[in-house]
């Protein structure tokens, strides 16, 4: 009888654990399909970015905990467009994605934002 009690625990516990699993993965895990970011709120966003990031990108810094919470948290079609040819060669691009994924964003291999490929 003991077998047969501790298997009934151990099953109990694999199914509490599947759905203590299942839980954190629908809660955490972004969504599938996303409305589109208002026009208002890319600014908002782009805003926040660049006083947060100024030291970063104009004079090479490292970035704070604020700029990496925004590279975080920025919508990429709120930055995109607004990566030119002249103003990749403002900042030195390879450092800038460096630094983005040191705030852990991460970028996929032949990520393209703007006219540049990273």
């Amino acid at each position: 009888m003991r077998t047969n009690s501790s298997s009934v625990v151990l099953l109990s516990l694999a199914r509490i654990t599947l759905l203590v699993v299942v839980a954190v993965i629908v809660v955490v895990a972004p969504p599938i399909a996303k409305a589109a970011t208002s026009p208002e709120q890319c600014k908002e966003e782009r805003n926040k970015l660049v006083n947060d990031c100024r030291p970063v990108v104009l004079q090479g810094q490292n970035p704070s905990a604020d700029c990496c919470q925004q590279v975080r948290v920025i919508h990429v079609e709120c930055i995109c467009p607004f990566v030119t040819p002249k103003f990749a060669n403002l900042i030195n691009a390879a450092r800038t994605v460096k630094q983005i994924r040191g705030c852990g964003r991460n970028l996929p291999h032949n990520f393209k934002c703007g006219s540049e490929y990273y």
